[in-house]
């Protein structure tokens, strides 16, 4: 046993316990996330990492780590690694697709619905005592957006798409969709991005961040969207310009955004967006559900234990390794 993984945080699930059986098996206990200038002194002399999706892993970091042969990240998307660098080493990357496109499309959705109906201001109203006898009601108290019978425009269909996809359709929406590769998904009409942003009034976004689509959604594709639409992004920051967002939010122009995700994480106390009431903000939370995490958890400990065993991972994001 003479192998070493660092596992950079404590994980749940069951199957990270059988890496002990396989390797020499170090884990970040914290207190907290594990301190990027930490991660390179914990990794020496290791052969893998199991990380998460606030760990880097750069061409800096892998030039100092000859010895590595696997990383195993707990995420689907894995834009915080270097995954050219990975690949030029022959080194495998796993990753865990495949289990969290319900939960976060369960998210998508609920940032749709509380945007749409003002969940949020609803609730400061009533926390902070605003909502007295003579304000009880109105005809206009608290009116919202129509989700039932509204257009939702679903950028990216992938399976988080498709699965948010499926419940508009549930709600009596009519839904159109955009990919960036010719993708034939039963009930979406698939449209060009220009004429989704002009048609919808729902946008919710599913893209992986990848240099194509950093930005993508930048403040004139923001301004090409339908007046009075509802933007929600629980895909990755970056892909939509949060200065742009902000002030189409300010000015009207838009109606409401649910944000799950940005372009800084934790989120800057100076970002526009924390000042406006028609944003619904979340910490990053869309595949937060005990159940889907132990499963992704799962998933990383299944890629890593492969990778020891000198077989190739289940759920790997650089397949051609295996073909040299």
């Amino acid at each position: 046993m003479d192998r070493k993984v660092f596992v950079t945080h404590e994980l749940p699930g069951c199957r990270i316990h059988e890496l002990s059986e396989l390797c020499d098996v170090n884990v970040w206990l914290g207190p907290g996330l594990l301190p990027a200038a930490s991660l390179r002194e914990e990794l020496g002399g290791c052969q893998g990492l199991v990380c998460l999706l606030t760990d880097r892993i750069d061409r800096e970091l892998l030039d100092a780590m000859p010895g590595l042969e696997f990383v195993s990240s707990m995420s689907a998307g894995v834009d915080h690694v270097d995954v050219a660098a990975l690949t030029a080493r022959g080194i495998p990357l796993g990753h865990t697709p495949g289990v969290l496109a319900d939960t976060t499309a369960d998210t998508a959705f609920a940032l749709l619905l509380a945007a749409a109906r003002r969940i949020s201001e609803a609730d400061r109203f009533v926390r902070q005592g605003a909502w007295r006898r003579e304000n009880r009601w109105s005809p206009d108290f608290f009116t919202g957006k129509d989700v039932s019978g509204a257009t939702l425009g679903v950028i990216g269909l992938g399976e988080t798409g498709q699965a948010v996809a499926r419940r508009g359709a549930a709600f009596g929406m009519d839904v159109v969709g955009w990919n960036r590769s010719p993708r034939d998904v039963s009930g979406i009409e698939q449209l060009p991005l220009e004429e989704l942003l002009a048609r919808s009034d729902f946008v919710s976004v599913h893209l992986a961040l990848t240099e194509d689509t950093r930005g993508m959604l930048g403040a004139a594709q923001i301004a090409a969207m339908k007046p009075g639409a509802v933007l929600v992004n629980t895909a990755r920051g970056g892909i939509v310009d949060e200065q742009a967002l902000a002030a189409a939010l300010a000015s009207g122009a838009l109606y409401a955004a649910g944000v799950d995700v940005f372009a800084e994480e934790p989120v800057p106390v100076d970002n526009p967006l924390l000042a406006l009431p028609n944003v619904v903000l979340a910490p990053h939370i869309g595949s937060a559900t005990t159940r889907t995490r132990a499963r992704m958890a799962d998933i990383a400990a299944a890629n890593a234990i492969a990778a020891l065993r000198g077989q190739p991972m289940p759920h790997c994001a650089n397949p051609e390794v295996y073909a040299r």
